[in-house]
């Protein structure tokens, strides 16, 4: 029902067909729009988050303004008796980069940290298209007072997880005086693809925010769990080769603090979930060696 609607409502002619896209972990409806001549990706959502398609909307537009390789929008609106809100995006064709990126060489993967990097630096330079009244540092001291709170209601734990509150004790006293800027939200090879030429574009800005720069990079665990080289190379193309000293650091309390909520956010989902962030951790141990060190042993220049 809710696709024969939308052939009559959406700003195209000639629409063939559409199918729905189950792929990502997205609450919006998404479908796959094929007309004549182009192929589109359709996202629907409630009404009530009308504001968020909105802002989404014109995080595309700066990102076009700047020539960042990700989804052009072809518009967007209310449909469906003005009960649901669309964003209609032209097709990006690629593979997921998180299941290609093992076919590059060392160096190639480094290449394409380097222009994700770059790519993150841009959209920190976008106008916010929202605004918290709040300093960076009331934001996100609150959230790892409920993160501590959850680990420390959980029946669970991690071996050695005080260690994490160790960390995070010790280096939340840099979020204060910090500047905030525009978020991708969600920002990791996930989220990513590599089309046939090797050009990598970013997808998915659905999850937008704002937010500490640095803490941007609290995801890059997925990316050098999968490979050093691109988060190596993610890294380097943001600081142009020249890290601050600070950035490892809240890197750690950034990583340390999702892992305090980590496994609690798992046990709903069953052992396997469990199970998942139990050897993220251990593998976060190893990067750190306990954290006693501060950048992970896993980043180097390729």
């Amino acid at each position: 029902m809710m696709i024969d609607s939308l052939k009559s409502h959406l700003p195209l002619q000639n629409i063939q067909t559409i199918t729905p896209f189950n792929k990502g972990w997205s609450d919006d409806r998404k479908f796959i729009v094929v007309t004549v001549d182009n192929k589109y990706l359709l996202r629907v959502g409630d009404i009530n988050n009308k504001n968020r398609y909105i802002q989404h909307a014109r995080l595309l537009e700066q990102a076009a303004e700047n020539g960042l390789p990700t989804h052009r929008l072809i518009a967007h609106g209310t449909l469906l008796a003005d009960t649901h809100y669309f964003l209609l995006l032209g097709w990006l064709a690629g593979d997921d980069a998180e299941d290609v990126i093992p076919n590059y060489s060392l160096g190639e993967q480094y290449v394409l940290g380097l222009e994700a990097g770059k790519i993150l630096k841009v959209i920190h330079n976008f106008k916010l298209v929202s605004a918290s009244s709040e300093s960076w540092a009331k934001r996100f001291n609150r959230k790892i007072d409920r993160k501590i709170e959850m680990y420390e209601n959980c029946e669970l734990k991690y071996e050695n997880g005080h260690l994490l509150q160790d960390v995070v004790s010790k280096y939340r006293h840099l979020l204060e005086n910090k500047k905030v800027v525009q978020h991708h939200g969600d920002f990791h090879i996930g989220n990513m693809l590599i089309d046939e030429n090797d050009k990598l574009h970013i997808i998915d800005f659905d999850r937008h925010d704002t937010g500490e720069p640095y803490e941007e990079f609290n995801r890059i665990t997925w990316c050098a769990s999968l490979s050093p080289a691109f988060a190596s190379g993610r890294i380097d193309g943001y600081f142009n080769n020249d890290v601050p000293d600070e950035f490892w650091e809240l890197l750690l309390l950034y990583i340390s603090s999702n892992m305090l909520s980590s496994l609690p956010w798992a046990i709903p989902f069953g052992d396997k979930e469990i199970t998942t962030m139990r050897k993220s951790y251990a593998e976060i141990l190893d990067w750190y060696d306990d954290f006693k060190r501060v950048v992970p042993n896993w980043y180097k220049i390729y």
